[in-house]
Formats: C-alpha cells, structure tokens, sequence
C-alpha cells in the first residue's frame, strides 16, 4: 500500500480502578492501515476471550489494497469472530460478547465499522465529530424520540448494548466512508473512556497534543475513578515525508 499521507499511531489501554481484569483488546496494523478496539462482555474471561477473539481473527488476515476489499476482509473477520464467540456461548450456556470499532485508511479515503458502543472520533479543522453511533437501548430510544438528550445522558439503561459481536447468530455491522484530509486525527475508544471524559474534553486534549494524548485521556479516567476497562487508539493523518537527496526529490 502506498498511502497519500503520513498515518502516525500509537494506542494504550488500562484496566481501571475497579475491575479485576481488562476485558478490552486491541489491535493496530499500519502498514495495513487497520485499527481496532473490542470490549467485551460476560464476565472476566467470558469478556476477555469475546474481546480477544475478533483481534485473533483479524490478526494475520490479508489487507486488499483498495478499501472496499480492506473492509470486506475486516467485516468478514469479524464475522467469524461472532460465529466462533456464539456457538462457544451456546457450548457454555453462558452469554458473552463484544463490542467493535473498527478504522481502514486507504489512499485518501477511509471508513469506520462498528457494533455496539465503542466509538469512532474524527478530530478536524478544531472540531470532534462523533463518526459512529451508538447501539445501545438509550440511544434507540433518542432516536425514536422517546427521551431528549439531557433524559439520555444519565439513564440507568444507558449501557445495555442492543447489538454486539458473539450476542446473536447473525451480526449487522454498520460502516460508514469519507475522505481524509491532512492533519486529521482519528480515536478509537472503548466506553471506558466517553463514559467519563465529554466531547469537548476530548477534543481539548486532542488540540493541545494529538498524537500524545492517549495516556492523557487513560490518565483522566483513572482521576476520576475509572470504573470500567479503558481501551484508545489515536491515529494522526500527516502529509507524506518526502525525502531529498542530492537536491532531488523523488
């Protein structure tokens, strides 16, 4: 792959102050430009062994080059992923599960897939735009206009996923595609973080220094408690190096 800009990433993850294991998974690959973030759910090793799963099965997978082959190979990896997690569930009478969120960068293009309510950011131009949307009860509930915002942000059921990987038989993925502009910065996160720190948090600590702020957000979490497993990926969109010897660039 050769990519139009420079992808600079870096991700960290944290179990929390509360919680006895981190039940979140991650994985990056840039060279193939592919970045992921899983939260599981069912119990320590139910949750971890959900989570781990998806990033086991996309691990090693071969990229396609144009992005609609790369997101395929995704979508398909994570399809096996929800095969594997439901027949293990049924095999131990035990629900467990997932969530996803998923980055592909392409050229100048990329696209974000997901399922459940790990997160997707697009921080440009001083803004944070929340590219994915939730899958929770609440959050179908707002869309329905059942509850406002304000009623939406502090429900009791705001946490209880309407759809996850492992959960069910057949997983729906949703995807969304755009184009990429220099000096984007992309953040994959579990709800870990966006439970604790607000939009415009997120969005300060991504101005003051993009590519390090991930362990600035972890950081903030674990301020303020940090009840539930952490999990971020940031990936920074810069214009290509070129390089110059003897007075030619290449």
């Amino acid at each position: 792959m050769s990519p139009a800009y420079r992808l600079d990433d870096t991700a960290a993850t944290h179990v929390g102050k509360v919680r006895s294991e981190n039940e979140d998974s991650q994985i990056s690959v840039p060279e193939s430009g592919v970045w992921l973030v899983a939260d599981g759910m069912g119990g320590h090793a139910n949750g971890r062994y959900a989570s781990q799963t998806i990033v086991n099965r996309l691990d090693g997978v071969a990229i396609p080059h144009d992005l609609e082959g790369a997101c395929e190979a995704v979508s398909n990896a994570v399809q096996a992923a929800n095969a594997e997690i439901f027949a293990k569930s049924v095999e131990a009478g035990a629900q467990m599960g997932s969530t996803f969120v998923g980055l592909v960068v392409r050229g100048t293009e990329f696209a974000v897939l997901w399922a459940g309510d790990s997160r997707a950011y697009l921080y440009r131009g001083g803004q944070l735009f929340q590219l994915s949307t939730d899958h929770t009860q609440v959050e179908a509930m707002l869309e329905r206009g059942l509850l406002t915002a304000e009623e939406a942000a502090d429900h009791p059921m705001k946490h209880v996923l309407a759809r996850a990987v492992g959960v069910e038989e057949h997983l729906q993925i949703d995807a969304i595609r755009d184009a990429v502009e220099p000096r984007d910065v992309f953040l994959l996160c579990s709800d870990g973080l966006h439970g604790l720190v607000s939009d415009d948090e997120i969005a300060a600590m991504l101005a003051d220094k993009a590519h390090g702020a991930a362990e600035d957000m972890i950081a903030l979490c674990l301020e303020r408690g940090a009840p539930d497993n952490i999990t971020v990926a940031l990936v920074a969109v810069n214009e290509p190096t070129l390089l110059v010897l003897d007075g030619i660039t290449p």
